[in-house]
C-alpha cells in the first residue's frame, strides 16, 4: 500500500471518529436535559414564612389643628356712660381684677346721692318715731295708773266717784294703749322705710361700680374698641351696643381638632396627641382633654380639644398645628406581616404551613392596621406560619419547603416592637 492510500484510510477514519464523538455529544445532552427536568419536576418549592406573634400596635390619625384662646371675652359697660379713663391698648398684659376703663356716669353719681340722702332722712324718722313711742309710753302709764287708783276707790267706797269720771278715766286708758300701739307701727313703718332706702343705695352703688370696667381673668387684651371720651352704651338694654375691649386668656390654649366621622369612636379623653407648630418649630405633647361628643352636620366632624400650656407666650391664638392622635392601641395585638395578608371582595385570607409543611388557606378577621403589620383577631394563633410575599405562586395542599423570613424582625423594628 503506497503512502497516498494510507493517507487517505486515515483521514477517512478521522472523519468517522469525529462524527462519532458528535452523535454521542448529542446523545448525552439529550438525556441529560431529560434528566433535569425530572429533577426540577420533583423539587419542593421554598416559601418564606413568619410566624404570627404578639407585639403592641397603634393606629394615628394626622389632622391639622387651630390653636383657640382658653377663654376669650367683650368686656361691655352695664351703664351707659361716656369714657373717663382707658387704661390698656392691643397686647397689653392684664391681672385679674385690673381695672382696664373708667366711665364718666354724672346722672348716676346723683342718683347715688340722692339714695344716700334718703337713708338719712329715714334714719332720723326712726329716732323720731321711737321718741313718739317713748312720750306714748309714758302717757299711758299716767293715765292707766289714774284710772286704776279711781277704779279701786270706786270699788272701797261706792258711789264716792262719780260713773262718769270713771267712764272718762277708762276711755283715756284705752285711748293711751291705743296712741302705744300706733307709734310702734310707726317706728316699724320708719325700719321699713330705712331698709328700702338702703336698698336703694345699694343698688345705686353697685351700678357706680360698674362705671369700673375690670379684667375678669389674667389675660391679653387682644383689640381695644373705643378711645376717651366715647360714649357707651349700656350692654344689658342695647344688643348692638359696643364693647370696650375684648380680653383673651393665653396662658392655655385650646387645641381644637375636628375629627373625620368615621373615627369618632376611637378617639377617648387621656388619649396622647402629638403636637407640631410649624409657625415657631415647637414640638409638643399632649393628650386629649374633652370632646363635644356631637358631629358638625356641615362638616361631619367631631370637635376634639387639648389644653396645650403657653406660660412663655410662644404660640397665638389662630396658629395651626399639626397633630398626631393615637386613635386605636393594642398593647399586646396578634399581629402578621401586611405582605401575608390576601384580600379578595370582603374576605380577607392568609396561606398558613402546617405542621406537615402543607400549604392551608384561613380565611382571618382583622383589627388594627399599622403602616408594616396588621392586627388578627380571629382565624390564626401565635406561632402560626403564614407564608408572605408571591401568595399566588402556592396553592392550598401544596407540599413547601418553609424558610423563616426576617421580614417579621424589621417590621418589628420599624414600629418600635421590642
Amino acid at each position: 500500500m503506497n503512502v497516498n492510500m494510507r493517507k487517505r484510510y486515515w483521514i477517512l477514519g478521522t472523519a468517522l471518529l469525529a462524527l462519532l464523538a458528535v452523535c454521542v455529544a448529542t446523545t448525552g445532552c439529550g438525556h441529560s436535559g431529560e434528566a433535569s427536568e425530572s429533577v426540577s419536576a420533583n423539587a419542593v418549592p421554598r416559601a418564606a414564612v413568619v410566624q404570627a406573634r404578639r407585639a403592641p400596635l397603634s393606629n394615628t390619625l394626622s389632622i391639622a389643628g387651630e390653636f383657640l384662646p382658653y377663654q376669650e371675652v367683650e368686656l361691655h359697660a352695664k351703664v351707659a356712660g361716656y369714657i373717663r379713663d382707658i387704661n390698656v391698648d392691643i397686647g397689653d398684659r392684664v391681672h385679674k381684677g385690673q381695672v382696664l376703663a373708667v366711665l364718666e356716669i354724672p346722672e348716676l353719681t346723683a342718683q347715688l346721692q340722692s339714695a344716700s340722702a334718703e337713708v338719712g332722712h329715714s334714719k332720723e324718722e326712726i329716732l323720731r318715731a321711737q321718741n313718739e313711742v317713748t312720750r306714748a309710753e309714758a302717757d299711758y302709764a299716767a293715765l292707766h295708773a289714774a284710772a286704776t287708783r279711781l277704779k279701786q276707790a270706786s270699788q272701797a267706797r261706792p258711789g264716792l266717784i262719780a260713773e262718769q269720771e270713771l267712764d272718762d278715766a277708762t276711755a283715756k286708758d284705752r285711748s293711751a294703749a291705743a296712741q302705744v300701739e300706733g307709734a310702734k307701727s310707726a317706728l316699724a313703718a320708719s325700719r321699713q322705710q330705712l331698709e328700702v332706702s338702703e336698698a336703694d343705695q345699694q343698688h345705686y352703688a353697685a351700678l357706680s361700680e360698674y362705671s369700673r370696667i375690670t379684667a375678669p381673668f389674667d389675660g391679653v387684651v387682644t383689640w381695644r374698641y373705643a378711645d376717651t371720651g366715647a360714649l357707651i352704651q349700656a350692654g344689658t338694654s342695647n344688643a348692638s351696643s359696643m364693647p370696650v375691649v375684648k380680653l383673651s386668656q393665653v396662658k392655655v390654649l385650646r387645641l381644637r381638632i375636628p375629627v373625620p366621622e368615621s373615627l369618632t369612636p376611637s378617639v377617648k379623653d387621656g388619649e396622647p396627641a402629638d403636637i407640631r407648630v410649624q409657625a415657631t418649630n415647637v414640638h409638643l405633647s399632649g393628650k386629649v382633654i374633652r370632646a363635644t361628643d356631637s358631629l358638625d352636620r356641615s362638616t361631619r366632624t367631631m370637635q376634639v380639644e387639648v389644653d396645650v400650656p403657653n406660660r412663655d407666650y410662644r404660640l397665638a391664638p389662630g396658629m395651626y398645628a399639626d397633630v398626631s392622635l393615637r386613635i386605636q392601641n393594642a398593647p399586646s395585638a396578634l399581629t402578621v406581616p401586611v405582605q401575608a395578608i390576601n384580600r379578595s371582595g370582603d374576605k380577607t385570607k392568609v396561606l398558613v404551613v402546617d405542621s406537615q409543611n402543607l400549604v392551608e388557606e384561613r380565611e382571618i378577621k382583622t383589627g388594627i392596621e399599622g403602616s408594616n403589620r396588621v392586627q388578627v383577631l380571629a382565624g390564626l394563633n401565635e406561632g402560626d406560619r403564614v407564608i408572605v410575599g408571591n401568595l399566588g405562586e402556592y396553592r392550598p395542599g401544596q407540599h413547601v419547603d418553609p424558610k423563616l423570613s426576617t421580614m417579621a424582625d424589621e417590621s418589628a423594628a420599624e414600629q418600635g416592637v421590642q
